[in-house]
């Protein structure tokens, strides 16, 4: 399951605007790693660049050592690389079951044609996000945000990833909502799941990660161990508004 993902020199303008700015790291296989900052440092484009939705200005992008920088977004899904979104983007005119369903299914529109979603598969990854079987047929309009954010882990899960980008993935929740999505990720990696998590709850991000990096407009303003990483001064001062 376990992936390595090495990210080298990674630039992204957008006009005039320095969104990524020579931004370099290392994730080894079966590691979970946090990418905190402050709002506006990059870090949900940083995402965008590593699935091929944003293509880099310059820089490389390389998952277990092969460079991935020309393929599309399906491609890299399909050499186990996926991400959920902070603002969830459920098909709103699609059950519960279907949008987990959904990413169960091949590119191939005559794979599609001749072969359903693993029916099966859908329910148990919807129940094992913290969805009661009730909640299978509802809708995304139905939903809270809590459940959105299960949906989404589902829908990513669907894909059967060995990567997993979590965009401020216990924004909105409760904390026994947050508990579950916490418990599943500890189970996740407990398998060999690797991870980049971004969030700005660091209570919850905390026992979830080996280590931190921290960005400030772009760059990379520190690298190494939570607690290391949260008592640097340029981090203290970007990131958590203290010197």
């Amino acid at each position: 399951m376990s992936v390595s993902l090495a990210v080298t020199g990674l630039v992204k303008r957008f006009g005039g605007l320095l969104a990524t700015d020579d931004l370099s790291f290392r994730i080894d296989p079966g590691e979970s790693v946090g990418l905190i900052g402050p709002n506006g440092a990059g870090k949900t484009t940083v995402f965008s660049q590593i699935m091929g939705e944003h293509r880099q200005t310059s820089g490389t992008i390389g998952l277990d050592g092969e460079e991935i920088s020309g393929l599309s977004t399906s491609a890299r899904i399909r050499r186990g690389v996926c991400r959920t979104y902070q603002v969830p983007r459920p098909f709103p005119d699609l059950t519960v079951a279907e949008n987990v369903r959904v990413g169960q299914m091949p590119d191939s529109i005559w794979e599609m044609i001749t072969r359903s979603g693993d029916r099966q598969r859908e329910v148990e990854l919807a129940l094992s996000v913290g969805f009661a079987k009730g909640d299978l047929d509802r809708k995304p309009s139905e939903l809270s945000m809590g459940n959105l954010r299960k949906l989404e882990m589902a829908r990513t899960l669907a894909t059967e990833p060995r990567l997993m980008l979590l965009d401020e993935v216990f924004a909105g929740l409760t904390a026994a909502e947050i508990s579950v999505i916490a418990e599943l990720v500890q189970s996740l990696r407990a398998d060999g799941m690797t991870f980049l998590i971004v969030s700005h709850d660091l209570k919850a991000l905390e026992p979830l990660i080996d280590r931190a990096i921290a960005i400030d407009r772009g760059a990379k303003v520190a690298e190494g161990p939570y607690l290391d990483v949260i008592k640097n001064p340029r981090v203290r001062a970007s990131y958590l508004g203290t010197s």
